[in-house]
């Protein structure tokens, strides 16, 4: 069973959102635990990430995937850190150059920008959609 811990700046303000993020984790019940921390800003997020061995930062100039490679990044990096992952999400102003440093990758969701309320839905059905494709269920087509 995977533990993966996700890291973003506040609190979701939208309903609808909060409910679109709780579908997708409580599909990812049967092969994941995520547990998410909020930070207040970004000392707080350093001090957080000051305590966990790896993490990997969302950041537009990150490496890109495809939902199949991304698939193939979540278990490799899974596989070397033991079934724990660490993602973290930047407030409105990204990450600060030193998290970003700290990082050990860097991954792009898309070249678009989005809020972090909304990176944190694609990140948690991009999660979900790496398992399926990984075991080979039909939600990937």
């Amino acid at each position: 069973m995977f533990k993966i811990s996700l890291y973003s700046p506040g609190k979701n303000h939208e309903n609808w959102l909060q409910e679109a993020i709780e579908t997708y984790a409580k599909r990812l019940t049967p092969y994941a635990e995520i547990h998410w921390h909020f930070p207040k800003d970004n000392l707080h997020m350093e001090l957080l990430l000051a305590k966990q061995s790896f993490y990997i930062a969302l950041d537009p100039q990150g490496s890109s995937f495809t939902s199949g490679e991304f698939s193939q990044f979540l278990f490799s990096e899974g596989e070397k850190r033991g079934s724990r992952l660490n993602f973290v999400i930047g407030a409105a102003d990204g990450l600060t150059s030193s998290i970003k440093a700290g990082a050990s990758s860097l991954i792009s969701l898309s070249p678009l920008t989005f809020t972090h309320q909304i990176t944190r839905l694609i990140l948690t059905e991009q999660i979900y959609r790496a398992f399926t494709i990984y075991h080979r269920l039909p939600y990937h087509k």
